[in-house]
């Protein structure tokens, strides 16, 4: 048996944007889309650890505001020129507004790194290293 939690009600979240919440399981973001729906998905990027709940919202898909991975709200598949994708969680809205996840397993956050750091941890190798010379 699957099992809901109450996370919030919808008017904690402004329209076109994302919350992030704790819940027992780990930390998931919550948005709110122009449409009035809402997605629950992890609360960090695979990339580099970047919060979601912080990104920039469309009708239906999040940026990341660390390095601009896109991903569909809905499926979680990533829209970027790499292949990565979110986990997403089953919510809904009851009658009072209050929204409901089924969380399951949370991803834990990945570490971020800065820096010289940066580049030698990421994931992909299509990132440059920029330098100002």
């Amino acid at each position: 048996m699957t099992r809901e939690i109450l996370v919030t009600n919808v008017e904690q979240i402004p329209v076109g944007e994302g919350r992030m919440f704790n819940l027992c399981e780990g930390e998931i973001a919550v948005f709110r889309t122009h449409a009035g729906d809402v997605h629950a998905t992890q609360a960090y990027c695979p990339h580099l650890g970047g919060p979601l709940a912080d990104g920039l919202t469309s009708a239906s898909a999040v940026v990341c505001p660390l390095h601009d991975r896109i991903f569909d709200l809905a499926s979680g598949c990533g829209l970027s020129h790499e292949h990565m994708s979110i986990k997403v969680f089953k919510s809904r809205l009851d009658g009072d507004g209050n929204v409901w996840v089924e969380p399951g397993a949370i991803p834990a956050r990945e570490p971020i790194y800065v820096g010289a750091d940066a580049h030698a941890h990421a994931p992909s190798e299509s990132m440059e290293v920029i330098s100002a010379s």
